[in-house]
């Protein structure tokens, strides 16, 4: 009984993370857009976008984070057998990439708020796309766990990250059209 409590867990918070994780990376867009504004206009969105990120990730994408973890391990620890199969052992890879993912937005997070970040709103919405990404191959992972149909499911992804790519590109043309 314990083990589907965690289950629930942490389906419930693997949306609360991922919440976080996609609306972040929107906030880092407006925020580096904001430059292009005046002074005045940069000042006061400034200190409202930090404030923004600083609460949506404080408040709820890192805590889901860690219930997120602490959910999987006590599955893991009522299902040790879990971790003899390599369809598990694909989802950890993704998931450690969703932790760095995560780690990486902070060092944005905070890169941003010291007005030190380098990234153009283009290459945000490039990364912003990463999480997805991620999010299709562990869903994948778990919902098919065979090796054959996890070829399927990378030739999947590849279409998936062109598509993505090619969507961002076509979307900065029509963004430098209007202006």
């Amino acid at each position: 009984m314990v083990y589907l409590y965690a289950k629930a867990v942490h389906i419930i918070f693997v949306i609360c993370w991922m919440s976080g994780l996609f609306y972040m990376p929107r906030l880092f867009i407006y925020h580096t857009e904001a430059k292009d504004k005046s002074q005045e206009a940069f000042d006061v969105l400034h200190k409202e976008f930090s404030k923004m990120e600083k609460l949506l990730w404080w408040v709820i994408t890192t805590p889901a984070m860690y219930i997120t973890v602490f959910s999987a391990l006590v599955m893991l620890c009522y299902s040790p057998g879990l971790l003899s199969m390599g369809w598990m052992h694909v989802k950890l890879t993704f998931v450690l990439g969703m932790i760095i993912y995560h780690f990486t937005c902070q060092k944005i997070m905070f890169k941003l708020s010291r007005q030190e970040s380098k990234l153009t709103s283009t290459n945000l919405r490039l990364f912003n796309e990463v999480a997805t990404v991620l999010l299709f191959a562990i869903v994948f992972t778990v919902v098919l766990k065979s090796a054959l149909n996890w070829i399927f499911g990378v030739l999947g992804l590849l279409i998936l990250s062109i598509a993505l790519m090619m969507a961002v590109k076509l979307y900065k043309k029509y963004r430098n059209k209007k202006a």
